[in-house]
């Protein structure tokens, strides 16, 4: 089985939510599902939000997200956890 890289996007509860903390619990959750961290990016919203997008690669058979996703929204200070982009690896 091929492996697939994730890209899912986080968004804080206002813009006093502590990121760095909130990455740490996100890297913790991945790693439930064997997942590794590629990169963490943090992308201005608006008015001072930022939102995390991190990307992750996973094994295919793990392609079912939906555990990931809620894993996450369930962490302090996480409002929205969603999928913005997946694709399969090469090499």
């Amino acid at each position: 089985m091929a492996n697939v890289l994730v890209t899912i996007k986080i968004m804080p509860e206002d813009v006093d939510s502590d990121l760095d903390m909130i990455k740490e619990e996100v890297i913790k959750k991945l790693g439930k599902f064997n997942a590794i961290v590629g990169s963490v990016e943090k992308e201005p919203v608006a008015f001072g939000l930022v939102a995390l997008k991190i990307i992750f690669s996973v094994n295919e058979k793990n392609s079912n997200l939906d555990p990931i996703e809620e894993g996450i929204k369930s962490i302090n200070g996480v409002v929205s956890a969603d999928v913005i982009d997946v694709r399969r690896e090469i090499g």
